[in-house]
């Protein structure tokens, strides 16, 4: 229990020191578009993490980015959001035999497939609701909802990535 604990805490501070010292400072083009991965950290928490701490753990998450980004509160809140929204996706996205009892939100148990569509709609979702509170106005919401899925795709491919480069079953 204590190693398993050791471990999402590193990861933790893993993914916070990634995106705050790499990732934020990534534009890939002049609309602004950032990678935001970090969420990731909130995709692949077992499935049966209660909920209760799945939203402690995406506060903390999303505050200690805020921290860095001097954003408001805009992190905190979209991760909250996702983890909010977790269960129910997980439930949508339900592979026709269900899920085992030993599965993990990882490509290596359920498949490139499934980890795609989980990640692109938990994704999307993290960037919709961010990056509206970042501008807090919905003028100029074209070029903003283009900011969002180009991130989403940018975000979702390193996800993706990370399941083959990290994860094994």
């Amino acid at each position: 229990m204590f190693d398993i604990l050791i471990r999402y805490i590193g990861k933790y501070l893993f993914l916070v020191f990634l995106q705050v010292t790499v990732l934020n400072n990534v534009h890939l083009s002049s609309l602004g578009i950032t990678p935001y991965v970090y969420v990731v950290f909130i995709l692949l928490l077992p499935f049966e993490t209660p909920r209760w701490l799945l939203l402690v753990f995406a506060f903390v998450l999303g505050l200690s980015v805020d921290v860095f980004d001097d954003t408001g509160g805009a992190h905190a809140a979209a991760v909250l959001f996702v983890a909010l929204l977790r269960t129910f996706i997980i439930r949508i996205i339900r592979p026709r035999d269900g899920y085992k009892t030993d599965d993990l939100p990882r490509v290596s148990y359920l498949g490139i497939n499934w980890f795609i569509k989980y990640t692109l709609i938990l994704v999307f979702i993290h960037h919709l609701i961010f990056f509206y509170l970042e501008i807090f106005s919905f003028e100029g919401s074209l070029i903003t909802f283009l900011k969002i899925i180009l991130s989403t795709f940018f975000s979702s491919i390193i996800i993706v990535l990370s399941q083959f480069l990290i994860y094994r079953k």
